[in-house]
């Protein structure tokens, strides 16, 4: 035979054990594809071809490494085909890093059961090499997925700044025309609601441009200022009862600091969108403004159906939300929290959850009075799986 990644034809230079185990493969994919289907969701659609992947390419390469003899190490030494299965997960699928491993999981053991079901023993040292092999390769697959995921979402984002932009800016200087030149006061109107929304579609853009570029590392661009964060919660919370009615309250004290007021505002009009999408209607919003050791903590609170415990640490993700909002009615790309976090973060500071069906949700952005000293404080991307409610 000819390997597919080693055109090496000379099957004599393997040892019984590789021999014997290219004569199972076939016997070990049947039984890996099986196990997948059943246990990783995300496997269930894909076609035959599809799924399996390079994995046969993989295990050809074992079977090199488990003869001491033949020039390959590990199955994954001095070559690709792992990365290049994790970007293909990545292009063609709906997998995520967890559903990558897996069936790598799979793969270990379906072999293990197989050579064990077919009287093929396998000594300590080919099991350690077995083990060392997959391990590797799951490394290089989801290393390669992550880089073409993020390829792809800078892709997007360039995508969607292009074509939506250029657009938008067109629309909002036509209102503007309509606005200067109408003469009846309701024509006038409109073309003030037209701005607007328009305006707040371009926040929205640019939400999503900041959140994308924070998950990749980068800093958010902040300009601090001095100003009483009281009195902006006051000022956001009265333009939502404008839209949402007068069911948004706050409460606290006058706190003086040094933030950046534009990021927080739009932080602080994620957190009361959420509260109002996610929230039992019409019921009140509270926001409180407190400092606890030179630290400022802004709380939003809503009633209403909780986040799972399991969900909680995917809810400042970019791109994903909480299982109650991708599989309800609420619209939205999943954004909003994960911008929240930057801003935090880009602080000096953090961002929590605490949500039950007894205490409702309340999400707590926890910020250093005065931020200038951490201007420069690293932070973290966003490759933690961390999730999403908005």
């Amino acid at each position: 035979m000819t390997f597919a990644s080693d055109q090496n034809p000379d099957v004599n230079q393997l040892s019984p054990t590789s021999r014997r185990m290219l004569e199972l493969r076939d016997m070990v994919f049947v039984e890996w594809e099986k196990r997948v289907r059943e246990k990783v969701k995300e496997a269930g659609g894909l076609s035959h071809p599809i799924l399996l992947n390079t994995m046969p390419t993989f295990f050809e390469n074992l079977v090199q490494a488990l003869t001491l003899s033949y020039p390959r190490a590990s199955a994954e030494s001095t070559n690709t085909v792992a990365s290049a299965h994790g970007g293909e997960r990545a292009r063609l699928t709906h997998y995520n890093p967890q559903a990558v491993i897996s069936e790598y999981q799979i793969l270990r053991w379906t072999i293990f059961d197989t050579l064990r079901q077919n009287g093929l023993l396998l000594t300590d040292v080919e099991t350690a090499s077995i083990n060392a092999s997959i391990d590797g390769s799951i490394k290089d697959a989801v290393t390669s997925y992550a880089l073409v995921q993020s390829m792809l979402r800078e892709r997007f984002v360039a995508t969607l700044t292009h074509d939506l932009r250029n657009p938008l800016a067109s629309a909002n200087a036509a209102a503007e025309l309509i606005r200067l030149t109408a003469d009846s006061p309701k024509v006038k109107d409109l073309a003030d609601r037209i701005i607007d929304n328009n305006n707040r579609m371009d926040r929205m853009i640019q939400d999503l441009l900041d959140s994308v570029a924070f998950q990749n590392g980068e800093r958010p661009r902040l300009e601090l200022s001095n100003f009483d964060m009281l009195l902006l919660a006051n000022e956001v919370c009265d333009q939502f009862a404008v839209l949402h009615g007068q069911r948004f309250h706050v409460a606290g004290e006058p706190v003086v600091g040094w933030w950046s007021r534009e990021a927080i505002k739009r932080a602080l009009e994620n957190l009361l969108g959420n509260a109002v999408k996610y929230g039992t209607p019409d019921a009140p919003v509270r926001v409180s403004v407190v400092t606890i050791s030179q630290r400022v903590l802004l709380a939003v609170h809503n009633e209403g159906n909780p986040i799972p415990p399991g969900q909680m640490e995917a809810v400042f993700q970019v791109f994903r939300r909480a299982e109650a909002a991708r599989t309800g009615t609420k619209q939205g790309w999943g954004i909003g929290l994960p911008y929240v976090r930057s801003i935090a973060e880009g602080h000096g500071g953090s961002v929590s959850v605490d949500s039950s069906p007894e205490r409702g949700t309340t999400l707590l952005m926890d910020i250093p009075v005065d931020s200038r000293p951490f201007q420069d404080a690293p932070v973290t991307p966003d490759d933690h799986g961390r999730g999403v409610n908005s």
